[in-house]
């Protein structure tokens, strides 16, 4: 199947490690030009040994300015964005009894502020070109409340609606945006939420791991390259009429229709 991908301009946020990464590898594969940014020079120079072929630069999402001069720098080197993948950032995991104001500030800036920094800029010029693809990885827990993710929740419940909020606003204008929202992946940012978890029942971090495993249908956690696949799809032409939804990923830990 031809995705229609090569030569297409793919920015990932938080492309360096885990979802963002996959995603980064997999654009790479279609043939598309990708431009990946991280918030650690070190981990951005990392990425770009391990992916021939792939840009990056440096900056922190949750500066808009900082924001802006990275997808400029990006735009500067690629062209103009056919795609943007917002995968940057993540709510620290926290047990109901330790959040606090700052705690859900902290998880808006790192999971919604991060993400709206740099769709604000590029949806805007992709409406002037009358075309483009926004994909964000939010996370179920915007879907299904969670007691040590409950600031983190929120910041993704805001992110599907501005999903769909931002899709009805441009598709007349040429612009898709979509939500992939993954379950429990296998990433370093896993080790974070079972730790949370683990204080929280007075357990292990092993026990809450197998937990965790216990409750997905599927019987594992997903691979940072399955969400990849997805968000791929969703950004290429085969599905040009799919957008304003947020898609699941969660291995049918939580059979509700939304």
């Amino acid at each position: 199947m031809d995705l229609e991908l090569k030569n297409k301009v793919v920015v990932v946020t938080g492309g360096s490690r885990g979802i963002g990464f996959a995603c980064a590898e997999a654009f790479l594969r279609e043939g598309a030009r990708v431009g990946i940014v991280s918030r650690s020079p070190a981990n951005m120079e990392a990425a770009k040994a391990r992916l021939p072929g792939l840009v990056g630069t440096s900056a922190d999402l949750v500066d808009a300015e900082a924001a802006l001069r990275a997808i400029d720098a990006l735009e500067r080197e690629l062209g103009p964005i056919d795609v943007l993948v917002n995968s940057a950032g993540a709510a620290r995991r926290t047990p109901p009894d330790e959040l606090s104001p700052a705690a859900y500030r902290a998880a808006l800036d790192a999971k919604f502020f991060s993400y709206v920094n740099a769709i604000d800029p590029v949806v805007k010029r992709m409406a002037e070109r009358k075309t483009g693809v926004i994909v964000n990885v939010a996370g179920n827990g915007g879907k299904v409340a969670s007691p040590t993710h409950i600031a983190g929740g929120a910041a993704n419940a805001a992110l599907m609606l501005m999903t769909a909020g931002l899709a009805n606003a441009y598709a007349s204008r040429g612009v898709r945006v979509v939500a992939v929202n993954p379950g429990i992946t296998e990433t370093e940012r896993m080790t974070q939420g079972l730790e949370a978890d683990a204080r929280l029942s007075g357990t292990s971090v092993e026990d809450a791991r197998e937990k965790g495993r216990a409750r997905i249908p599927l019987g594992r956690f997903a691979a940072p390259g399955e969400v990849a696949d997805v968000v791929v799809f969703l950004a290429s032409a085969r599905a040009s009429y799919v957008t304003g939804v947020s898609i699941s990923m969660d291995g049918a830990s939580n059979p509700i229709v939304v």
